[in-house]
């Protein structure tokens, strides 16, 4: 019989495995523990065995995140553009994944203002991914960093 806790590292190394698989991601340790995402040289979340997933964001996006119950407040930083979200189950990786790639979206768009960061992440098209995500109009007008509608 496989346990809880088996069943939710497997589901954060699934996360790990799609995650590391999207352009300009580089894996790596993270320094309290788990597993960490980059894109060049900004972390865009890490994630624990246990299923603890912190995901960087802007302030304001996390603020609009936190307040439509996507996410939690970051589990230390409470008043930083960090978020903590707890993967409980299977059930949660398709939401762990959207936070994860949400994330990763704001921080290639940043990149690509740079001319490594355009170069490497070429063939990210921000603009139609974010279109696919679903966005509420405030968690939209947060990522493009405008006043809300």
């Amino acid at each position: 019989m496989v346990s809880e806790r088996e069943v939710i590292a497997r589901t954060v190394e699934r996360l790990i495995e799609e995650v590391g698989s999207w352009e300009g991601i580089t894996v790596a340790e993270h320094r309290f523990g788990g597993t960490e995402f980059r894109v060049g040289p900004r972390e865009i979340g890490h994630v624990h065995a246990w299923g603890m997933l912190d995901i960087a964001y802007l302030r304001k996006l996390r603020d609009v995140l936190i307040d439509e119950g996507e996410t939690g407040v970051h589990h230390l930083l409470a008043e930083s553009g960090w978020t903590t979200y707890y993967i409980e189950s299977p059930d949660d990786y398709d939401h762990a994944r959207w936070l994860l790639r949400l994330s990763y979206l704001y921080h290639v768009k940043i990149a690509k203002k740079t001319p490594a960061g355009a170069e490497e992440l070429a063939g990210v098209d921000v603009e139609a991914e974010v279109e696919g995500l679903g966005l509420s109009e405030p968690v939209r007008a947060a990522f493009e960093r405008r006043g809300a509608a």
